[in-house]
């Protein structure tokens, strides 16, 4: 692809006021809407499939896939929009959520539109409080207007959307846990089989749950046709997406850049400024707290999934997460651990039990009190949580929290174990050290 990238999905974030409805009209806001209401909503479903737009979420189903596993002549059935964005080092969809709430009320209208949908609900994250107050505001805005409730705009599509916001749990990022909050329920992950969401989800009707992102790029899709959609991007990821980008850059921030062509190197260079003055890249992580770590010899991978899939990790939630040769590994590793051991639900063992262990026996290492036991014992419980620890993650929990904690640990046991080492041989001589006090005293005697 060459010439300017068109911005799918971030055109209105440097427009003053863009989040409200005025602007977004002017800015051809809602004209994809009209235009799908004289295409029928099999045409509309058809665009996306043909598109192929990958979800923005972290699976990376194809959103147009997904819509037909919803079951036929089953009614009600439901669109979820999973606004939880939880992922460490994510924020993207809170930005869409705050500076283009119409762009996504749009996508969910066109979504619901395809699949036949007359309710449909924004989840947004309990702490997201600007986001909530702004999707709230452009919800009000938009039925007052008549683009959402009865006969919008003349025809015979109804639509009713509800907000609604966690309590803050990571894991009702994952759409069954999700799903259980939506219905009063404690935010824990069902059984997949039998409940997979498109044919028995939300109140057990077939419900489909998609990113926020993902629902974002429709307008742009359904204005410019999927033929212009399929011609950005790479022949398994199209389009344009969304990568925050933190950690030791000088430009840290959201990058819409083309999916499957750009590089890494590319995206952390050149649009988020390198590296800090003086330092050296030591690892990288390419998709959130949750995938496996890449390094030096990874970054000219281009932004695909595929190809990032093959090579060991992926691309997830499009964080990427920059570490430089300042960087602790230990410390680093304890971080991300402590988080999914505070973010379990605890309903399954080995992710209850094990990610806590997993955060003890780090504190350890890094508070100086390390044994020489501590690596095979880290090792043996990150096993019992993600046997043999390969990738794609093999679980012995109902969802992939458990074997997200395990990630850091065997990236970094992998490239930089002597440092583990090195931390607790200091340990092991700390404890062997005779005291200078006792020293003199035998001495004087």
């Amino acid at each position: 692809m060459t010439g300017t990238i068109p911005k799918i999905v971030t055109s209105r974030w440097d427009t003053p006021d863009s989040w409200t409805l005025p602007v977004y009209e002017a800015t051809g806001g809602y004209r994809s809407l009209r235009k799908a209401l004289t295409m029928g909503p099999q045409a509309v479903a058809d665009e996306v499939r043909e598109a192929s737009v990958l979800g923005r979420g972290g699976a990376g189903f194809p959103a147009g896939v997904k819509w037909t596993l919803a079951p036929a002549d089953v009614w009600p059935r439901y669109l979820v929009v999973n606004g939880d964005e939880s992922e460490p080092g994510t924020y993207k969809d809170r930005i869409l959520l705050e500076r283009d709430p119409h762009q996504l009320i749009e996508g969910v209208l066109l979504a619901s539109y395809a699949i036949g949908v007359g309710q449909a609900f924004i989840y947004i994250r309990g702490e997201m409080a600007l986001a909530q107050e702004r999707m709230a505001a452009a919800l009000n805005e938009a039925y007052a207007a008549g683009y959402v409730g009865q006969r919008i705009c003349g025809s015979d599509f109804s639509l009713d959307i509800v907000m609604s916001w966690g309590a803050g749990a990571y894991i009702v990022g994952e759409e069954t846990a999700l799903i259980e909050s939506l219905e009063g329920n404690r935010g824990m992950p069902r059984l997949k089989p039998p409940f997979f969401p498109a044919a028995k989800g939300l109140y057990m009707q077939p419900t489909i749950v998609n990113n926020v992102e993902t629902l974002s790029n429709l307008p742009w899709l359904i204005e410019n046709g999927a033929a212009a959609y399929s011609a950005l991007g790479a022949e398994t990821s199209r389009g344009t997406r969304l990568f925050t980008v933190s950690g030791h850059v000088r430009n840290p921030g959201v990058f819409e850049v083309e999916f499957g062509t750009t590089t890494f190197r590319q995206l952390i260079e050149d649009h988020a400024g390198g590296l800090r003055e003086g330092r050296s890249l030591k690892a990288f992580i390419p998709g959130g707290a949750s995938a496996p770590w890449f390094f030096e010899e990874h970054l000219d991978l281009p932004l695909e999934k595929v190809t990032v899939d093959r090579a060991g990790s992926m691309l997830g939630s499009g964080a990427v997460v920059v570490m430089d040769d300042t960087t602790d590994v230990v410390a680093a590793c304890l971080r991300l651990v402590r988080f999914f051991a505070r973010e379990s639900c605890g309903k399954c063992t080995p992710c209850r039990e094990g990610t806590d262990w997993l955060e003890k026996i780090l504190r350890r290492i890094d508070d100086g009190h390390g044994r020489p036991t501590d690596l095979e014992l880290l090792m043996d419980v990150s096993d019992n949580i993600s046997p043999g620890l390969v990738w794609p993650p093999k679980q012995t929990t109902i969802c992939p929290l458990g074997p997200s904690a395990t990630a850091p640990i065997a990236s970094a046991m992998t490239r930089f174990r002597s440092e583990f080492e090195e931390r607790i041989a200091a340990a092991e001589r700390n404890r062997h050290a005779v005291p200078v006090e006792l020293t003199k005293a035998t001495s004087h005697a």
